[in-house]
Parts: structure tokens; C-alpha cells; sequence
């Protein structure tokens, strides 16, 4: 099946009949704080969260309600609504019940991120509630109004066309600490207006998960918070492999957007690896890779000390050998198999590669067959600095 993907402007609010608006509700001192999504029809849900065992009051909520179909998401930064009991979740129905005095609103779900251990401030978000349009249909200020530390806003959209027809598929994300996803702190709203069983939908994310989410790192934390929802109108055409093919360039942008906003980074580095026993022992190793303090300290410095790639390597706990083992960063090789290739001239190549904004590191375990890719960051001052000051 041939079809065809391209960019298109609008983020969420390129689908039809999706509205979206971002006020100040007064959690920060200037910007938007509090957004909404919403839709002029019921929308099938999926979504997928975090793996900490203190997930927030927003993510019980909606398994408590098992919400399968909604029209309505309303968010707010600043405060994750995480760790507050019971009392959190009963925070949300009192919104969602004024919410309701003001819109009509099906199933609605509120999504936080911000700081864990705080009530949120219902009269401030009422008085935002208040402030809204509800029938605005600007993406832009919803994405800002989800970010905390981020220092940009993640949108992206795109139209798909082919012998189906076409549809519209956009996504919208937060997040740039706390970022470990192991299902980041992040958020993401994804819509279509494609026509798809919410069966498919939810087996498509979860597969699109592991290579884009589930594959990035920032700092190795796991957020109480993160959370991934796919939606659907339901008012277009569908095909399941462009529908796969868009979903997977929404999802691995968004993600890789968050690992380029990472507190205080300034490179995105892929870390490709590959001959290792399996798919599940190349994920290891990748993922150890983005984590690690060492090898993020040297990615800031632009130190190709391959070294510390060899070494959290070999802790990882996966099958390998220093005889079959190649290193290199981009084309430029600095460990094969037993052999270094690292002379004044060789540092000198993978030191300029370095310097570069993105960049990839390719590992060959030379063991079997599994492959995996995870993204990762540098690890600068402003990061400390940032997290330092997060509550103040």
C-alpha cells in the first residue's frame, strides 16, 4: 500500500473538530499553566503510564474509571498532583464537576506535572477554568501551558493520504527532566481522526512505545506522572500500515524533542547497538549507555573517551567479550576487537564529531543478532542548577 505523509501546521487543532486554549491560572508567574483539549464528539482512549509504583492521583483516576471514550483533557504544570491520597483524586472530581457547570464534558480526564506532594489549588484552577474558550482551537497555547522546565514546546502534525482516502494524525508532548520513561517528567496527547478499532489503537501504541518513549533517557528518573494517550474521531479514512508508519514519526519526534529540551543539554546523542545476544540485551546495554553519569559528563565535555562506553558496557550485566567488541562514533573507529585505534589523529576525528549538536555512537557486541537504539543527552551545570532550584 502506497501512501503519502506530510507536515502540516495546526498541531492537535489540525484534526477536525478538536478545540484546545492555555490561560494563567497563577501557578506560574507568566505563561499559560492550565489547557485544555477537547472534541466535539466522543473520542475512543488509549494510553499507557508510568511503571512507578506512586503513580499520581490523575493516572488512578482514570484506571479507577477505566475511561475508554472521552471529549475532554484538561492539564496543568507546576503541580503533579502526586503522593496526595485519596484527597487527590477527590481534588479532581470537584474540578471535573465545576468543569462540567461550564462545558458539556464526557469522560473527561485531567492530566498534572510539576511538583510531587502538593494538593493542587482548586480555586486557582476554577478562576482558569473560567478564563477559558472553549471554543479556541489553538494548539499552541495548550502546549505551552503543559511545559515546566522545558524550554520550548513540542507539537507536530501530519496528513496522510492514500487509495484509503486520508487521514490527520498530530501529537503534542512535554517534558525535559525526570526523564526515564520505563513504560519521562513528560506528557503526551496524541489525536486522529483516522478510523480506528480502539483495539488496534491501543496495540499500535504500546508497540510504537518500546523504540520512541521507552527509548530515551534524560536523567535516569522515573516521574510519578508520565503519561502517553492516543485518541481517535473516528471521521477519517484508515489503512493499519500508514496509520503504524505516522503514528511511530509522531511519537520518536516528540520523544526525541524531549531528550533535545533535556534541563541543561545541549546534545542529542543516539546510542546504536548492535550483535548483542538479543533484542532484550542490546536495550540494556543502550539504556545504560544514556544513564550513565560518566559517559553524559564526557558527551558534555566532547571527550571521546570510549573507555567509559567500554566499561558501563561490561557492567550491564549482558553477555559480552572486549575480543569481539567495535566501537565507534559515526565512522570513525576507535576499539575493534581487541585492537585500539585511538592515536592523536583518531581522538582528534571523534573529538570534531563531538562537537556536533546530534551525533550517533554505534556499538557492536558481535555476539547474535539483537539491535536497539536508545537516545540520550549530556549532562551539563544548568542541569544541577536547574533541579537545584526546581521548588523555588
Amino acid at each position: 500500500m502506497k501512501f503519502k505523509i506530510t507536515p502540516i501546521d495546526g498541531g492537535v487543532c489540525a484534526i477536525d473538530g478538536i478545540y484546545a486554549d492555555g490561560v494563567n491560572a497563577g501557578f506560574k508567574k507568566e505563561g499559560f499553566d492550565l489547557g485544555f483539549i477537547r472534541s466535539d464528539r466522543e473520542m475512543d482512549v488509549v494510553y499507557t503510564f508510568t511503571t512507578n509504583k506512586f503513580q499520581a492521583a490523575p493516572i488512578k483516576y482514570v484506571l479507577q474509571k477505566n475511561i475508554t471514550k472521552t471529549n475532554f483533557i484538561l492539564a496543568n504544570s507546576k503541580n503533579a498532583n502526586a503522593l496526595t491520597a485519596e484527597k487527590g483524586i477527590k481534588d479532581i472530581e470537584e474540578i471535573l464537576q465545576f468543569l462540567a457547570e461550564k462545558i458539556e464534558i464526557k469522560n473527561p480526564i485531567m492530566s498534572s506535572t510539576g511538583v510531587i506532594g502538593v494538593r493542587l489549588d482548586k480555586e486557582k484552577i476554577k478562576a482558569g477554568i473560567e478564563k477559558f474558550d472553549f471554543f479556541e482551537r489553538n494548539s499552541d497555547k495548550f502546549a505551552k501551558s503543559i511545559m515546566t522546565t522545558d524550554s520550548f514546546k513540542k507539537e507536530i502534525a501530519f496528513e496522510v493520504e492514500g487509495e484509503f482516502g486520508k487521514f490527520k494524525i498530530a501529537g503534542v508532548a512535554k517534558g525535559a527532566g525526570m526523564i526515564n520513561p520505563a513504560m519521562a517528567t513528560m506528557l503526551c496527547f496524541i489525536v486522529t481522526d483516522a478510523d480506528i478499532l480502539r483495539e488496534e489503537m491501543d496495540f499500535l501504541l504500546k508497540e510504537n512505545l518500546e523504540e520512541s518513549f521507552n527509548a530515551i533517557s534524560v536523567d535516569g528518573d522515573t516521574s510519578t506522572n508520565d503519561s502517553v494517550f492516543l485518541m481517535s474521531t473516528k471521521t477519517a479514512g484508515y489503512e493499519k500500515e500508514a496509520f503504524k508508519e505516522a503514528l511511530k514519526k509522531v511519537m520518536l519526534r516528540l520523544a526525541l524533542d524531549i531528550v533535545k529540551d533535556g534541563e541543561g543539554a545541549n546534545k542529542l546523542v543516539a546510542f546504536v547497538v548492535k550483535g548483542a545476544k538479543n533484542k532484550k540485551e542490546a536495550k540494556i546495554a543502550a539504556k545504560n549507555l544514556t544513564n550513565s553519569l560518566l559517559v553524559k559528563t564526557a558527551i558534555f565535555g566532547e571527550d571521546p573517551n570510549w573507555g567509559r562506553i567500554a566499561s558501563t558496557i561490561g557492567a550491564s550485566g549482558i553477555e559480552c567479550d572486549e575480543k569481539k567488541l567495535k566501537i565507534s562514533f559515526e565512522n570513525v573507529t576507535v576499539y575493534d576487537k581487541g585492537e585500539i585505534f585511538f592515536d592523536e589523529k583518531t581522538e582528534k576525528k571523534a573529538h570534531e564529531i563531538m562537537k556536533k549538536d546530534e551525533f550517533k555512537i554505534y556499538i557492536d557486541l558481535g555476539i547474535g543478532n539483537g539491535e536497539f537504539t536508545a537516545y540520550g543527552c549530556d549532562l551539563s551545570y544548568d542541569y544541577v542548577k536547574i533541579n537545584a532550584e526546581y521548588r523555588t
